[in-house]
């Protein structure tokens, strides 16, 4: 109801043309509506308790503001021990700054604070905002949320540090992969060169061989071409042989036959005279 008549206000402030006439009457239908509605919607206990929870907080507001001053934070969970009645100041810069560091202190196991069911968020003096009711249900779901949130930014964290090795790891992977591929191509460069000096080289040899049987067969061919050479000069030889015995036998005969002619002739002569 209190947003209510805020609404109401804030459009008659505005100088909303339709509520500038009726302003009035329904701003006094919303106070009647706040004072008929607000008692149906609070029992008469309940309201009872939250006057008296006020009261005595007020009564130890002193050392409320003392002990955040002291904290030197924004403000402070303060509520009256369920167990004992005494105060308890938790300090922290929100309601749910305070509940977490009360949560993680040594004294939150021990068992001797009893929280009660409805807490209130005292700020420091010199914020201009009264104090808020917040219950002990709301901030344990609250540091059950936030609990939530960290253990999935962690699980994010260690999945997002996975990633990051497992990416670096494949990164490494290529890189040596890559540094392989390049050291196989240098060597298959330098095999291809080797394989290139070595068909060099044997074609030379290939060549060597063709001039080496060029020239066996040239020589084998000189060689015949000697030996039929020879042949025939012995052959000449021998028929010059022949013939030089033959011409000096019928030189012989023919001498032999001059001699005896000559013989003859002498004695015709001698027989002349």
């Amino acid at each position: 109801m209190r947003q209510l008549l805020l609404v109401l206000l804030g459009r008659i402030r505005r100088g909303a043309p339709h509520l500038l006439g009726s302003g009035l009457p329904l701003m006094s239908l919303a106070l009647v509506l706040v004072g008929c509605a607000s008692p149906s919607l609070m029992p008469e206990t309940q309201a009872v308790a939250i006057k008296d929870r006020d009261r005595a907080l007020a009564s130890h507001a002193d050392a409320i503001h003392a002990a955040i001053r002291q904290s030197g934070h924004a403000g402070a969970l303060a509520f009256l021990d369920a167990k004992d009645g005494r105060l308890v100041v938790l300090p922290g810069d929100s309601s749910a700054d305070a509940w977490s560091r009360y949560t993680t202190s040594p004294e939150s196991g021990t068992g001797r604070v009893s929280v009660p069911p409805v807490l209130t968020f005292v700020h420091r003096a010199d914020v201009p905002k009264a104090p808020e009711p917040v219950t002990r249900s709301v901030l344990q779901q609250r540091q059950a949320l936030e609990t939530e949130l960290r253990d999935a930014h962690r699980r994010i964290e260690e999945q997002l540090g996975i990633v990051q090795r497992a990416l670096a790891e494949s990164t490494a992977a290529t890189k040596r992969e890559a540094d392989a591929r390049a050291d196989m191509q240098t060597a298959l460069s330098s095999l291809a060169e080797e394989l290139a000096t070595v068909r060099k080289f044997m074609l030379q040899t290939a060549q060597l061989g063709w001039l080496n049987h060029e020239l066996t067969v040239e020589n084998a061919s000189g060689i015949r071409r000697v030996v039929t050479t020879s042949q025939e000069l012995s052959a000449s030889s021998e028929r010059l042989e022949e013939t030089i015995r033959q011409l000096a036998k019928s030189l012989a005969a023919q001498l032999k036959e001059l001699a005896s002619r000559l013989d003859t002739i002498q004695g015709k002569v001698s027989s002349l005279k």
